[in-house]
C-alpha cells in the first residue's frame, strides 16, 4: 500500500515528467511500455490496464477530474456509450457486485470504464442499460474538495485509481493520484479500508464495508 512520504515523493516526480514527456511517450506509459523516471522501486506489472471514460460533461469543465486525466493522457475518452466494450469492468454504483481483486484478470484482459457524470444527475445515468460488465466500489470517503468526507462520492479520478488498487494496479493508480493536490488526502482518508478490500475475496467486503463505513450505510 502507499506510504504518504512515497506519494508525495511520486507526486513530485511525476507531475515535472509528465509536463515534459511527448504525445507518443504519454501514449507508451498508458500502454505500460515507458516507465518513469524515479519510480523503478515500485513493482511494475506485466500489463497496464486500458482506461477509458464517458463524459456527460454535466460538471464544471475546471472541476472535471476525468478531463485532467484526459489532458495527460491517461485515459481515452468514449465517443458514446456504446463504443463501451462489452467485455469491460464499468464502474457503477449500483451493481449488486462489487470489485475485488478477483476482477483483476477482467480488467487486465479487457480494460476499465469509469462514467463521468454529476452525482446529481447520477440516478438516471446509473440505472440505464450500459454495456460492460457492471462493478461497484466498496465504499470509500471522497478526498476531493466538492464531496470531501462524503461516503461513496468519489470524483472519477479517485473511482478509477481505487479500482486499480483493489485489483492490483499501484503504479497507474499512483499515476491518477499524483495529478491531484488532493491525491494524498484520498489514500489518507481511506488507507485501512483499501489495504483491507484489496486483500479480500469477494463475499468478505460487505462485512468489511459495514466493520468501516456502517454509519454512513444509506
Amino acid at each position: 500500500m502507499f506510504s504518504q512520504k512515497a506519494f508525495r515523493q511520486e507526486r513530485k516526480v511525476q507531475l515535472s515528467h509528465y509536463q515534459m514527456v511527448g504525445h507518443q511517450q504519454s501514449d507508451d506509459i498508458l500502454q505500460g511500455d515507458l516507465i518513469l523516471p524515479g519510480i523503478d522501486r515500485i513493482t511494475v506489472e506485466l500489463s497496464v490496464p486500458k482506461l477509458m471514460v464517458y463524459e456527460f460533461r454535466q460538471d464544471d469543465p475546471k472541476k472535471c477530474t476525468s478531463a485532467r486525466l484526459r489532458k495527460f493522457r491517461l485515459v481515452r475518452s468514449l465517443p458514446s456509450l456504446k463504443r463501451i466494450p462489452p467485455s469491460s469492468v464499468v464502474l457503477n454504483p449500483t451493481s449488486s457486485r462489487t470489485l475485488s481483486h478477483e476482477d483483476r484478470e477482467l480488467v487486465q484482459r479487457d480494460g476499465l470504464v469509469a462514467l463521468d457524470c454529476s452525482w446529481n444527475l447520477s440516478e438516471d445515468i446509473f440505472n440505464r442499460n450500459i454495456p460492460g460488465i457492471s462493478r461497484r466500489l466498496p465504499i470509500l470517503l471522497a478526498g476531493n474538495p466538492t464531496n470531501y468526507g462524503i461516503a461513496g462520492r468519489l470524483s472519477t479520478a479517485e473511482a478509477l485509481a481505487a479500482a486499480l488498487i483493489l485489483t492490483g494496479f499501484q503504479q497507474p493508480a499512483s499515476a491518477i493520484l499524483s495529478l491531484f493536490k488532493w491525491g494524498e488526502t484520498f489514500l489518507s482518508l481511506n488507507q485501512d479500508p483499501l489495504e483491507k478490500y484489496a486483500a479480500a475475496k469477494s463475499p468478505e467486503l460487505s462485512g468489511l464495508e459495514e466493520d468501516f463505513f456502517g454509519s454512513h450505510r444509506g
